[in-house]
């Protein structure tokens, strides 16, 4: 019999790709997405690139007696991914309460039926927004954690204390929290993709909508922070490398591999590049201009981060494996499909 998997969020970016990758090794997907911020739509592409539509449920997770009342319905669930969450760091900064009643009730409406409930295994999307601005590159696992430079940011923080403290009080329960980088890019099958409704908070499908004319240009936020072009260091990893990630910490917990019942890893790719050094990559791979100007910092960002993944690479036994340059191929060749230019 399938292990049954529920994926909160599991419509979004994030987490529409990293159902394939469960579907694909044979897991039975249940998603959870209230599509406040994505489209019904993407179960069909999941199922043409899989074969398998997942079964799908439409709820807000911080609404505690529907959360309640999906448990009662669905009872074989084994683990969670837990993904649902809002997600936009300069929107958070001037909607704080929004971000905090969301993000934080909807883990702890989970956690009460983990415990109520027995299902002992959760794959939480924590963030490297936990790290702050840190004063040693690149970080580990070890890094302190910073005073959040944004709600959004804080909110994953507040939420690996909770799964903290839960692991603590409550032995059954084991958690893996994943700090991920900069997820970027589409699957190859250009079926899924990043595709924010309204104007995009990220800097990649502002720059594919850009190349495809939807924008008249690119906004860079600051060229003149402490880097070598002047403009923000990330850490970008693909998105598909990354929903990897999520299966083989599922496979650690289901196998029962983990070393403790709280366990936290970097997700990147190990390098930083500057948001100039983005944009020339993408005009390099696709041989797309595009129009840019300098603007003022953005609330809530930070001057420049990257990963160690060293105990990712070495405890999970993953890696990043795609280059930049393929990524935002891939991110073009999505961003295309969907807006029906062609090649």
């Amino acid at each position: 019999m399938k292990k049954q998997i529920l994926v909160t969020g599991g419509t979004g970016y994030i987490g529409s790709h990293t159902v394939v990758e469960l579907q694909e090794k044979g897991y039975e997907v249940v998603i959870v997405d209230d599509l406040s911020n994505s489209s019904i739509d993407v179960l069909d592409a999941i199922g043409k690139i899989t074969g398998l539509r997942p079964a799908f449920e439409q709820f807000d997770l911080s609404d505690s007696i529907k959360t309640n009342t999906f448990f009662d319905k669905y009872t074989d669930i084994e683990a969670i991914i837990h993904f649902a969450a809002f997600k936009a760091v300069g929107e958070s900064v001037g909607k704080p309460l929004n971000y905090y009643r969301n993000n934080l009730n909807s883990l702890m409406n989970l956690l009460d039926n983990m415990k109520r409930r027995n299902i002992i295994n959760m794959v939480f999307s924590s963030s490297c927004t936990v790290y702050g601005q840190p004063d040693v590159l690149p970080v580990v696992e070890n890094t302190p954690r910073k005073q959040a430079e944004s709600p959004y940011g804080n909110t994953k923080s507040i939420c690996e204390d909770i799964l903290r403290d839960c692991c603590k009080a409550y032995p059954q329960i084991n958690c893996i929290a994943l700090r991920y980088f900069n997820p970027i890019g589409a699957h190859p099958s250009s079926l899924i993709g990043e595709l924010p409704l309204g104007v995009p908070n990220n800097l990649v499908p502002f720059i594919t909508q850009t190349a495809a004319g939807l924008r008249d240009e690119l906004s860079i936020f600051g060229d003149n922070y402490n880097t070598p072009d002047g403009t923000a260091i990330r850490d970008y990893i693909n998105v598909v490398d990354l929903a990897k990630a999520h299966v083989i910490a599922i496979n650690r917990l289901l196998n029962k591999k983990r070393t403790s019942n709280y366990e936290y890893f970097n997700i990147g790719t190990g390098e930083g590049y500057s948001v100039l050094q983005l944009v020339k990559t993408f005009i390099a791979v696709t041989g797309v201009n595009l129009a840019y100007k300098i603007v003022e910092r953005r609330a809530g960002d930070i001057e420049k981060i990257w990963a160690d993944t060293s105990i990712a690479n070495n405890e999970l036994g993953w890696k990043a494996e795609t280059s930049l340059g393929d990524t935002l191929l891939s991110a073009w060749n999505w961003e295309k499909k969907v807006r029906g230019l062609g090649n």
